[in-house]
């Protein structure tokens, strides 16, 4: 008789996280974020991103084929720069980085840019701003090295995107792009690591088709929401997520 490999208090974290990371690889990037403290709380932190990891790919595949006609390559190419940078940094420091301090840099930059935006004394619609190389190595290589890291590459992505005002769905296309080579790099380090193990996938397995189907409906929800309303609603998770990840930071360094 089949057996899921965990228990239904697992699962009962895992699904909705799944879910969260499903939607974010349709387009609504920030939500991601907060899939690894959920599953974290049922799973250790590090078996728990491996488990992740499997699924991310799995659902890169889905985005990548929906959005391979819908993306800038210069933005992607800039990023991706940036993050191979900052995917080796992480490599070669995460022994000497706290988690904690990245989660609360990352929650800060995530907060702290969403409050300048919204609080700019200008009413008028905000001008789209060039994809710019300097700034993109810079942000992409954050994106490299909190991913890497923590898992947390979405705000840093945010920060550099969001200023251009693209498309719905060219945004999502760049999104999908840059994490799926991202998750791709970061999979051979796991490998380097040995963090990825039989028992891990059963579990990453288990959760596949949910994690297919969520993809599905990010992707059908993104190509039916408005862009004012898309970016209102991206804008308000990347607020939440990074006073989260500031939490979260917080309480890693022993302040709260």
């Amino acid at each position: 008789m089949f057996s899921l490999p965990e228990s239904p208090i697992f699962y009962a974290a895992a699904i909705p996280a799944v879910i969260l990371v499903g939607l974010s690889k349709g387009g609504f990037a920030g939500l991601a974020t907060l899939s690894l403290p959920l599953l974290a709380l049922v799973s250790a932190p590090i078996r728990a991103a491996a488990i992740m990891l499997p699924i991310l790919i799995v659902q890169d595949m889905v985005s990548v084929w929906f959005y391979r006609h819908e993306f800038d390559k210069r933005v992607v190419a800039i990023l991706l720069g940036g993050s191979l940078i900052g995917i080796v940094a992480g490599a070669l420091f995460a022994a000497h980085v706290s988690n904690a301090a990245v989660l609360l840099i990352v929650g800060l930059i995530a907060s702290g840019f969403v409050l300048y935006t919204w609080l700019r004394k200008s009413s008028r619609t905000e001008e789209p701003q060039p994809a710019n190389i300097a700034p993109g190595i810079f942000w992409g290589a954050c994106l490299g090295f909190t991913s890497f890291i923590a898992n947390a590459g979405s705000p840093p992505f945010q920060v550099y995107v969001l200023p251009q005002r693209l498309k719905p769905q060219i945004y999502a296309g760049v999104q999908t792009m840059v994490f799926a080579a991202v998750n791709l790099i970061k999979l051979a380090a796991f490998f380097a690591l040995g963090q990825v193990s039989f028992d891990n996938f059963a579990v990453s397995a288990s959760l596949f088709p949910i994690a297919i189907a969520a993809t599905f409906a990010g992707v059908w929800l993104v190509r039916r929401v408005q862009a004012g309303a898309f970016y209102k609603f991206v804008y308000a998770m990347t607020f939440l997520i990074g006073l989260k990840l500031v939490w979260d930071g917080l309480k890693g360094l022993g302040a709260l």
